[in-house]
């Protein structure tokens, strides 16, 4: 292990372990851990820094686990962790298969040396719920991957054309192989409305069930980007969100959107998104089917910006011979 260091004689040299793992989830951890690895790594070679794939701290400065699940319960040196939300805290009641396997996780994530989350909103949640020191904890926004822009009008119509999709149609995008009680999929699919609804993701069987709703399965970049420029709207009917990047993709394509009203969705969208009360899933829909194009200016921030932001985290943690835990 390094001798102890300022964090100015960290600053640039760092070299970071990054817990690669979830990369392959075809879901928003998936997207982040994979669109953040490439920025971190183009930020650490023009700094002079490192970054390694491992999930072990051993060799490194700094171990980043980007996601509750990969956090270890004993750290040993510096640990960032990425927080993306609270839910299952917040709304015990709607995720109790969670149970004794999360609470672990919190345990881990308040041991971690430094907290990354991706909005104020979730701070205070982290703040409040995990009782951590908000010195601690550190707001990185997400963005939207450069694959996500406008798709021109011909590979719109190939795109709709191979997944049988209408001309007309609200989209939704998300993981569908396990329900979630706080993204009111089921709820969105039953309620009134006057276009077809598509949504996008892997569905487990109780997506399939769903009534009156055209599924795509699984999608590559280039497919979700013109299935976001064909949508007459994005539909995000979440009751809470620690950041809704689809919400953020949809823009990035010149698509609408249309969400239920949040603290961390009005933090990132501002007035960029259509609002409807929480509760009104109809309202929702007939908002979305009114909304025309252009879309508001997509968010300014990069995936660069997030590895800039991420990468002084890592210097301050990497500066700390030990973990906090046990003198919060």
């Amino acid at each position: 292990m390094h001798p102890a260091r300022t964090r100015a004689e960290y600053a640039g040299s760092v070299r970071v372990a990054f817990d690669a793992r979830p990369a392959t989830d075809r879901r928003g951890i998936g997207r982040y851990t994979r669109s953040l690895l490439h920025a971190l790594k183009a930020h650490a070679a023009s700094v002079g820094g490192e970054v390694v794939e491992q999930s072990r701290r051993g060799g490194v400065d700094v171990l980043h686990v980007p996601w509750i699940d990969g956090a270890p319960l004993r750290p040993r040196g510096p640990i960032v962790v990425t927080l993306h939300d609270l839910v299952t805290l917040k709304r015990p009641g709607e995720f109790l298969r969670f149970g004794l396997r999360h609470r672990m996780r919190y345990l881990a994530v308040e041991r971690a040396t430094r907290l990354i989350v991706p909005t104020h909103a979730v701070a205070e949640d982290a703040v409040a719920l995990l009782k951590v020191n908000a010195g601690r904890v550190h707001v990185v926004h997400e963005a939207a991957d450069a694959v996500f822009h406008p798709r021109p009008a011909d590979e719109v119509a190939s795109v709709r054309h191979r997944r049988q999709l209408p001309r007309e149609y609200l989209l939704w995008v998300g993981g569908l192989r396990h329900p979630d009680p706080r993204k009111r999929v089921a709820a969105l699919a039953e309620a009134p409305r006057d276009l077809p609804l598509v949504l996008v993701g892997e569905p487990g069987q109780w997506a399939r069930e769903l009534p009156g709703v055209i599924l795509t399965g699984g999608v590559d970049d280039d497919e979700l980007a013109a299935l976001y420029s064909g949508a007459r709207a994005l539909v995000f009917p979440s009751g809470d969100e620690g950041f809704g990047l689809p919400c953020v993709e949809a823009l990035a394509c010149g698509t609408p959107v249309v969400a239920t009203d949040g603290p961390a969705l009005r933090e990132v969208l501002g007035d960029r998104a259509s609002f409807v009360a929480p509760d009104d899933l109809e309202g929702l829909l007939a908002a979305a089917a009114r909304a025309e194009r252009p879309a508001p200016d997509p968010v300014p921030w990069t995936w660069a910006d997030a590895a800039r932001e991420t990468w002084r985290v890592y210097e301050r943690a990497a500066a700390e011979e030990t973990s906090p835990h046990g003198r919060r």
